[in-house]
């Protein structure tokens, strides 16, 4: 028998090992999304560079969270080649810290730019149909959920019985976003986009109903980039005013319980809180950002801040005191640091 050249018996051990990487990230065995399960214990996080250390998954496991949520740029992409992208995903899925995690806790989530594809991106990327179900992929998102059969990758899931109710509802700022206004204002990147929309008109009927019908006593809403904090000058809701207030209006007229914002993007944490007039209860907006690099020198105003500004690798963590009707909402980082902390009680 003629023996094969050298170059192409290693090609085809090179796409072998390709091919069954990508077949086998839907076989590796994870834990199960229990949506009767009564949840505790909410870790989230956001910005993360799959080829740099990882050393907050430890700390992460360490606090026994019922459920993981990614809140965006899970993995830096940035890039219009889907093969690239989905090597990224799978340099992230196989990282040992996080099979540890993926072994232990479940896992929800949405994107932002990085692994939408392309940095401060919106709804005229060329490539978002199939970088979504590369995100849904890598996320584990079972074919039956309704996700699959729309546009975008907003999504929801509903957690616990009857008065230990905590609903996720997970937001697209990407996928339908209007295109960012630059900012004529030193050290401003954005300024207001005084027309545009941040969700499209599908999402906002979805997260309409999603808030009118909810029947949980906590419903947590992860935007990927921030919703309160309206003075820097980066990407943040405030750059589309109509869609700002909108989304307070939306949150006050439904009168769901316990509505919280989690957000990342930023490569810093802090909690920010608002009070609206027609709300029982402060608005907080959670912000945890990054888990493989921050924003060391980060030195801004924020009127509506009630915590430190954290310029260290930081996740978020979320434990509710079902007894008492509250919640304490945590930004912390290595070695069980805790550089924030804020503990609301909400009115029945």
């Amino acid at each position: 028998m003629r023996q094969l050249p050298l170059f192409l018996i290693v090609y085809l051990l090179l796409l072998g090992c390709k091919t069954n990487q990508t077949q086998s990230i839907s076989q590796v065995s994870v834990v199960p999304i229990n949506t009767d399960q009564a949840l505790t214990t909410i870790a989230f996080g956001s910005c993360n560079k799959a080829n740099e250390p990882q050393p907050l998954w430890a700390e992460i496991i360490q606090q026994q969270p019922d459920l993981w949520v990614w809140l965006g740029d899970n993995i830096y992409g940035d890039t219009p080649d889907m093969e690239l992208m989905q090597q990224e995903y799978q340099r992230q899925f196989y990282h040992k810290g996080y099979q540890k995690l993926l072994a232990s806790t479940a896992v929800v989530g949405i994107w932002d730019d990085h692994d939408y594809g392309v940095n401060d991106g919106g709804k005229y990327f060329a490539q978002k149909a199939p970088s979504r179900d590369l995100m849904l992929e890598f996320l584990q998102v079972d074919p039956s959920r309704p996700v699959w059969q729309r546009e975008g990758g907003y999504q929801s899931y509903t957690f616990g019985s009857d008065g230990q109710q905590v609903k996720i509802i997970l937001l697209d700022t990407r996928y339908f976003r209007d295109t960012l206004m630059e900012s004529s204002l030193e050290g401003q990147r954005y300024g207001a986009n005084p027309q545009g929309d941040m969700l499209g008109e599908a999402q906002w009927a979805w997260l309409t109903e999603e808030l009118n019908s909810s029947d949980a006593q906590f419903n947590i809403i992860g935007s990927s980039i921030q919703v309160i904090h309206d003075e820097h000058g980066f990407e943040k809701w405030a750059n589309f005013p109509k869609s700002h207030q909108r989304l307070y209006d939306l949150i006050a007229d439904s009168e769901a319980q316990g509505v919280v914002l989690l957000s990342g993007d930023r490569h810093i944490g802090e909690i920010s809180r608002l009070k609206l007039p027609e709300m029982p209860y402060p608005l907080y907006d959670v912000t945890s950002s990054g888990l493989t690099h921050v924003y060391e020198e980060a030195d801004e105003e924020n009127r509506h801040r009630v915590s430190n500004l954290v310029a260290s690798l930081n996740y978020g963590l979320i434990q509710i005191d079902w007894e008492n009707h509250q919640v304490t909402y945590q930004i912390k980082g290595e070695d069980g640091a805790i550089y924030a902390s804020e503990t609301v009680v909400y009115p029945r």
